[in-house]
């Protein structure tokens, strides 16, 4: 399922979805969401009217143009379904994830609003399924190197899992762990026993590398990526909600906004 909305900067993010579900054979899910605007907003408080019918005709018009563009662009696919609603885009998004094995979304933006569009982190630790994020010019995901990003932890364990499919495809993968406080020798362990697991599942894995953290997680994490050249970061979301608003963990919050590199989040 991709997120897609109009936008200049979905063009790419639908171009790598079908890249996608072409080497899958994978049927490919569009779906936009466009809600009411605000009548008046103050802060993370907006509030709503009843939409006059101008207003409402006029959202149904940009969602059918955008299915039909949607539409058009999937013609060398087998199979493909368009899904569209009035509806905040996170809601929508959340309700139809169900239908599918990867959610494809783009990056968190700075002018995110609880009223506002897209937030992929909502999508992450509420959907129940594993969530692309596509970073607005990246097209493409040949996975010629892949990192995981790995931390002993119950998020990672289900993302690892759950990027069997694309992992199975790399030419190569990478588990790296930023060491913080742990021992070193359990760490490594970990690490390897990960490594049987993934090769029992037909995973190239070309290196285990365990580092002790000098700087943040995400920082060392997308300081590897950078050195191995790697095109995709596989990685558990972690984060709760609090008074409305999503909190996120440093490490999640930073591969949401600012990794140049696609990202498979699992909570």
């Amino acid at each position: 399922m991709v997120y897609v909305d109009g936008e200049h900067h979905s063009e790419p993010r639908l171009q790598l979805a079908l890249g996608l579900a072409e080497r899958f054979q994978a049927t490919l899910i569009g779906i936009a969401g466009l809600p009411q605007d605000p009548a008046f907003v103050a802060g993370s408080v907006a509030v709503y009217t009843e939409p006059r019918q101008d207003e409402v005709e006029d959202v149904a018009a940009r969602l059918e143009a955008i299915g039909k563009t949607f539409s058009a662009r999937c013609q060398s696919l087998k199979q493909f379904e368009w899904r569209s609603a009035a509806e905040f885009p996170p809601e929508l998004v959340v309700r139809n994830a169900r239908a599918a094995d990867l959610i494809i979304v783009g990056p968190r933006r700075a002018h995110n609003r609880p009223h506002g569009v897209m937030d992929p982190g909502a999508i992450v630790l509420r959907a129940g399924r594993p969530v692309l994020i596509v970073p607005d010019k990246v097209a493409a995901l040949p996975l010629r190197r892949v990192v995981i990003a790995w931390k002993d932890t119950r998020e990672c364990r289900r993302a690892a899992r759950d990027a069997l499919p694309l992992l199975q495809h790399a030419k190569q993968v990478l588990l790296f762990e930023a060491g913080e406080g742990e021992s070193k020798t359990q760490a490594k362990q970990a690490l390897a026993e990960v490594t049987r697991y993934l090769v029992r599942h037909r995973v190239i894995v070309a290196g285990e590398i365990w580092r002790d953290a000098r700087r943040p997680a995400a920082e060392e994490i997308l300081g590897l990526v950078r050195e191995e050249n790697a095109d995709l970061v596989v990685a558990g979301g972690y984060g709760h909600s609090r008074l409305g608003e999503w909190i996120f963990g440093g490490v999640t919050r930073e591969l949401l906004v600012s990794s140049p590199v696609c990202c498979l989040l699992s909570h």
